[in-house]
């Protein structure tokens, strides 16, 4: 029906793609099933780039784009609503030719049919504009009318006069019940600082798949969770070799979502729209590498929408060199398609080298602390 395929015989010197079927439900905010779905799905791993395939692309919005339309629209206070758009993807043009194996199931080999699911995000003030824009998007696909935004992605969102509150306390809930730690005793850190995490060469190995299963998990739950990145991204260095010391790092991080699990983002109305960043970073603070860790926030007004943590690909040989680097990281292209171009930008650094250096770019190239040492 979508011209997506034909039935032909497969060369001799080609192996044709394997394909198998998703099923999954679809839940509400409730957690009740809405829908059942199923996807077929082509298993690609098993092509090579530059053979099979030039490039590959999956359009999608990222998490931070998604925390600035929040904080944009509890700005404007717009009233936001959902909708589910079925979208016939393959009809996008396939410059290469690819031998599938016949689909399971399909009674008419000849025309098989199905679609790509999604769903968008849109506000306004005034309702009119609401029912336009619902108008006009159905007229040119089918698409399906959900109602106020209440929950997206894995974001639980709340939308009251004074602002929009988002977090993912069902998600924790299910996570904490998945790995059998919904009764643990909560913490009130995620970490404890008395040490910092090492390769634990000489320790107890664990299930792998468990653990990195784990973080996994951890690291979908911190699209609302900033207060857990840093231990996370600690914890997910070492899934290459993972211990019980590092396990129970791992389940502390449970045991701090145990009693926190209503925690979430609040985007306030009255709070302003400026563009501020806060920046900082540790120096050689890696027992393995001794590479830094920078850290960076930004905020629109009083609404945290990015947070980033990462290790430095260089040693830095200097405090002052790390947080320059950390700076340098400063990412500020989320906010060009909303008409915002912030020519100055306050971000706040503790270290006063840095500041000195940014305020003196002719010196740039040759201060001492640019001097870096790559790492082996």
């Amino acid at each position: 029906m979508l011209d997506v395929w034909v039935l032909v015989p497969a060369p001799d010197n080609i192996s044709p793609l394997t394909l198998k079927w998703l099923f999954k439900n679809k839940h509400d905010e409730e957690q009740t099933v809405i829908r059942n779905k199923s996807r077929l799905v082509v298993r690609g791993y098993h092509q090579e780039e530059g053979i099979d395939f030039e490039e590959s692309f999956t359009l999608v919005a990222r998490m931070e784009a998604i925390r600035i339309f929040l904080a944009y629209a509890a700005h404007k206070s717009f009233t936001m609503f959902q909708m589910d758009v079925k979208i016939a993807f393959l009809h996008g043009s396939l410059k290469e030719v690819v031998y599938v194996c016949q689909p399971e199931g399909f009674i008419d080999a000849d025309h098989p049919s199905h679609v790509y699911v999604d769903d968008i995000i849109f506000g306004s003030t005034h309702p009119r504009y609401i029912q336009l824009f619902s108008y006009l998007m159905k007229s040119h696909f089918k698409m399906l009318m959900m109602g106020e935004m209440m929950f997206f992605l894995g974001l639980q969102v709340n939308q009251s006069p004074c602002g929009i509150f988002i977090n993912q306390s069902k998600y924790v809930l299910e996570i904490l019940k998945k790995y059998g730690m919904e009764s643990c005793d909560p913490v009130c850190t995620p970490i404890e600082i008395k040490d910092k995490l090492d390769l634990d060469q000489n320790g107890t190995p664990v299930d792998a798949t468990k653990y990195r299963s784990m973080i996994g998990a951890l690291m979908y739950f911190t699209s609302s969770r900033p207060d857990i990145v840093h231990t996370t991204c600690l914890c997910a260095r070492y899934q290459a070799k993972s211990t019980k010391k590092l396990l129970k790092e791992v389940k502390r991080i449970f045991c701090y979502l145990r009693g926190t699990v209503n925690t979430g983002l609040w985007y306030s109305k009255d709070s302003g729209f400026e563009l501020t960043g806060f920046s900082n970073a540790d120096y050689a603070g890696c027992k393995d590498t001794f590479r830094s860790t920078f850290g960076g926030a930004q905020f629109l007004g009083e609404k945290l929408v990015n947070w980033s943590l990462k290790k430095q690909y260089c040693t830095a040989l200097s405090t002052a060199k790390a947080e320059y680097v950390s700076l340098s990281a400063w990412m500020r292209t989320y906010l060009t398609d909303y008409g915002f171009h912030f020519n100055k930008i306050p971000i706040y650094c503790d270290s006063k080298s840095a500041i000195a250096i940014s305020c003196n770019p002719i010196q740039h190239s040759r201060t001492k602390h640019i001097v870096v040492r790559k790492s082996t």
